[in-house]
């Protein structure tokens, strides 16, 4: 491994992905139920913006037409069987933005990967297909797994959240369509206390107020797609929180003596606060405490580094540090064994008190027990349920129990310190995230 797989998005060096700059670029996923137009939409998003080489394009010709799906799923599976499985990343940019986009699978059984990607995302674009509604009632219920995807990137902490009502230039009346399904979004997220950023009537398929906008289009006004995207915050980093970081890989004994004067050196990314030299650090779970005598960014310059970037420390004296252990600033965590959480489950065995699984936080992996099942969020009511097991997709809160310390803070402070994997001792699948409350 090199210093090379540590960088992060924003540490991408120029000509990388033909991007010089990709600090400001705006991480999103589309999510939705299965053939909502997830993947037409994105290839929509790359054709229009001049995204994709005619080379590529004419590799997804079908029958003579442009199949915009094709553009993104990738694997034989799905084309094969005309789903989404895995998340498919693209790289774009127009003259205002640069973006690096996720299309995330619909289908129920792939929601772990969905998980993963919006973990990560600035924003998620929820796609609501409205030839699957019955559209011609103002009281219509939404699709179950549009209100799980919102559910979930809401409890993500993804910072925008924007529905687009997609295939309007498939129903009859496509003004009244969007009037009524726009009002039972509008209700649902309420309820469900989401903040939702638009609500935009698209056609993937026919490119309506997609890159360009269409004036009147539904009785909307407002932007376009990719124009409300272009004016998105990015995700700030968490530098006004005490310094952590998750030791992912280290260095033994460098040869470059320039830098790291013949020390090992810790590399990983910074989860939250700053690092410079002169600081004092706490290893987790040693609980040795050295200073720190460089730091080295993501090209083994010496420099300062904040919350979301690369980093290598040097520490003024040999200590026990090993991936997966934490170096953090001294005197401020209180690592813990028990802990509260929201947990998206997503194993194929329904979740019961008792069961234990390996936790991982950060790079490190640490067994944790379930000790009680709270309660269980019902989707359709939003009402918080009791409940003896989490069955699959479900989402509730539990308690955990674990056999080793971790330095936490609440997920809605920090998403790295906030969140755990769980993962099946047995087969090693994942089985739920958790986000602690």
């Amino acid at each position: 491994m090199s210093t090379t797989d540590l960088i992060a998005d924003d540490e991408i060096p120029a000509g990388a992905t033909g991007q010089n700059d990709l600090k400001s670029a705006l991480k999103f996923i589309t999510c939705g139920s299965v053939d909502d137009g997830k993947s037409t939409l994105i290839g929509r998003l790359l054709v229009d913006s001049k995204a994709v080489l005619q080379d590529h394009l004419a590799g997804v010709q079908r029958g003579g037409e442009t199949d915009l799906a094709l553009l993104t799923d990738g694997l034989s599976a799905e084309r094969e069987q005309g789903i989404t499985i895995d998340v498919a990343y693209r790289y774009f940019n127009t003259e205002n933005r640069k973006f690096i986009i996720g299309d995330a699978p619909g289908h129920e059984q792939y929601t772990r990967n969905m998980v993963t990607a919006a973990s990560s995302a600035d924003a998620a674009v929820v796609l609501v297909d409205a030839t699957k509604l019955d559209w011609k009632n103002p009281s219509m219920e939404l699709l179950l797994q549009t209100r799980r995807h919102s559910l979930l990137v809401n409890l993500l902490r993804v910072p925008s959240i924007v529905f687009a009502v997609n295939k309007l230039d498939a129903v009859e009346d496509a003004t009244l369509a969007f009037a009524n399904i726009q009002s039972a979004l509008k209700a649902f997220a309420a309820a469900a206390r989401i903040s939702v950023q638009a609500i935009v009537p698209v056609s993937a398929l026919k490119g309506h107020n997609v890159v360009d906008a269409s004036p009147g289009w539904c009785g909307y006004e407002g932007l376009s797609l990719l124009q409300l995207l272009e004016q998105l915050p990015a995700t700030p980093a968490e530098a006004s929180e005490a310094f952590a970081f998750p030791v992912q890989w280290v260095e033994k004994f460098s040869s470059s003596s320039d830098t790291s004067q013949g020390r090992r050196v810790f590399w990983g990314r910074v989860a939250t606060g700053g690092i410079q030299p002169g600081q004092t650090v706490t290893v987790l779970p040693g609980g040795q405490s050295a200073v720190v005598a460089q730091v080295l960014d993501h090209t083994r310059q010496p420099a300062a580094v904040l919350a979301g970037h690369s980093a290598g420390i040097v520490l003024d004296r040999e200590v026990d540090v090993s991936r997966g252990d934490w170096l953090l600033a001294t005197d401020t965590f209180e690592p813990t064994r028990e802990l509260s959480v929201t947990i998206a489950w997503m194993d194929d065995e329904p979740l019961v008190a008792g069961r234990v699984y390996w936790a991982l936080h950060g790079h490190r992996w640490v067994k944790a027990r379930v000790k009680r099942i709270v309660h269980r969020l019902d989707v359709n009511t939003l009402a918080e349920e009791d409940a003896s097991e989490l069955p699959p997709n479900a989402i509730g809160h539990i308690e955990l129990s674990l056999q080793e310390a971790l330095a936490t803070l609440p997920y809605a402070r920090s998403r790295v310190l906030g969140s755990l994997v769980l993962v099946d001792t047995a087969s090693n699948k994942t089985s739920g995230a958790a986000l602690i409350l």
